[in-house]
C-alpha cells in the first residue's frame, strides 16, 4: 500500500501540505466488465476544486479487459488548478458573466456563484473566487451514482442540475444522463461540452493514436497539416508530440445539423484498445486539443431553458478492443 501511495505521489507532483491520496472523497463502480472511480464534490477536501470543469466529472480510473483508459495525464497538480482532472470531465460557459460588473458574481453550472474580479474577458483558465458553491448530494450504487447539485443565485439564475454517472448492465459502456431544471427567473442559455481526457494503455500522442469521425474531417490550427493530419474521416499524428508540445484547432468542420454526427471514435491501433463516443443531441461546436500524454476532441451542445423548464441529454461511451488478425 505505501509502494502505491508513493508511485501516485511522484506522478502528480503532489504538495506536502496536500490530503493523502486514500483520503479524497470518491466511489468505485463496477457492471463486472468495467471498474471505474470517482472524485466526489467536496468544496474543502475534494480532490478537484477548481472553477472551470463539472465538479460531478472527476474520474480516476476506468479500466476494461486489462486496458486502461483513465488516469492523470499532468504534471502538476494543485485542487485549484483549472485542468487538473481526468476522465470525460464536461464545463459549462458562464452565465451573467458579460453582464456583470467588476465584484459582481455570475454562475457556472456544477461549480456555483463565482466573483468577477475585473472587466476582463472570460478566462477558463484563471480560477474565480467561489461565493456560493450550492448544494451537492450523491447518491451511491454499484454500478451507478446520481449527483444532484442545487444553486440559487442573486444574479436571477438558479437551477437543479442532476447527472447519472452509469455502467450499463452486461455491456461495455459507460453513459453520463444529464438534466438541467431552471428554477430562477432568468432563461439559460449555455454551451456545453466533454473535453474527453483520455489516455489508451499509457501510450503516448503519435502515430498509435487515430481519432475517428462519421464524416469528412477538416481543421485548420496549431499543428494542423503537419503534426496531426485530417485524413478522410480520420485525424492521424505524423509523429509523436514532445513533452510541453500542443496541437489545436477552435473548430474542426464537417459535421451536420442532427445527432448522428457525434459519433467519435479514439483509438490505439497498437494496443487495439478504444473508446467509441456517441451523444443524443447535435453539435454546435468541435475543438480538438491534444499534448503528448492526451488526445481531446471536444464536442459542444448547444442548451436553452426558460424559467421552469427542464432541458436533458445524454452521451455514452463504448469501449472495446479490436481482435488482432
Amino acid at each position: 500500500m505505501k509502494k502505491a501511495l508513493i508511485s501516485t505521489f511522484t506522478v502528480l507532483g503532489l504538495c506536502s501540505n496536500m490530503m493523502p491520496f486514500a483520503e479524497w472523497p470518491q466511489a468505485e463502480l463496477s457492471n463486472d466488465l468495467i471498474q471505474t472511480t470517482l472524485y466526489l464534490p467536496d468544496a474543502s477536501q475534494g480532490y478537484y476544486q477548481g472553477t472551470r470543469f463539472d465538479w460531478s466529472g472527476a474520474f480516476k480510473d476506468l479500466t476494461y479487459k486489462g486496458h486502461s483508459f483513465i488516469e492523470p495525464w499532468f504534471e502538476n497538480y494543485d485542487p485549484k488548478l483549472h485542468d487538473a482532472i481526468s476522465g470525460p470531465v464536461e464545463e459549462f460557459t458562464p452565465l451573467g458573466y458579460a453582464d456583470a460588473k467588476p465584484g459582481d458574481t455570475f454562475v457556472k453550472i456544477g461549480v456555483g456563484t463565482l466573483r468577477k474580479p475585473d472587466d476582463k474577458t472570460y478566462a477558463f483558465a484563471k480560477y474565480y473566487d467561489i461565493v456560493d458553491q450550492g448544494t451537492w448530494k450523491v447518491k451511491k450504487h454499484k454500478d451507478y451514482l446520481e449527483f444532484t447539485h442545487e444553486l440559487t443565485s442573486p444574479t436571477g439564475y438558479a437551477y437543479v442540475y442532476r447527472k447519472t454517472v452509469k455502467l450499463t448492465k452486461g455491456k461495455p459502456e459507460l453513459v453520463l444522463e444529464h438534466s438541467l431544471k431552471n428554477t430562477g427567473e432568468l432563461p439559460i442559455e449555455t454551451s456545453t461540452y466533454d473535453h474527453n481526457f483520455f489516455i489508451i494503455d499509457k501510450q503516448p500522442t503519435g502515430p498509435t493514436v487515430a481519432i475517428e469521425f462519421p464524416f469528412e474531417v477538416k481543421g485548420e490550427g496549431k499543428g494542423f497539416g503537419s503534426t496531426i493530419l485530417p485524413q478522410g474521416k480520420q485525424l492521424l499524428y505524423s509523429r509523436e508530440l514532445a513533452k510541453k508540445e500542443q496541437v489545436y484547432s477552435a473548430g474542426l468542420q464537417g459535421f451536420g445539423t442532427t445527432s448522428t454526427d457525434y459519433d467519435i471514435r479514439i483509438e490505439n491501433q497498437k494496443t487495439g484498445a478504444g473508446v467509441h463516443i456517441t451523444g443524443d443531441q447535435p453539435l454546435q461546436k468541435l475543438v480538438y486539443w491534444a499534448c503528448a500524454t492526451t488526445s481531446c476532441p471536444e464536442p459542444y451542445i448547444q442548451l436553452k431553458a426558460e424559467p421552469g423548464q427542464e432541458v436533458k441529454w445524454k452521451i455514452a461511451y463504448e469501449f472495446y478492443e479490436k481482435q488482432k488478425p
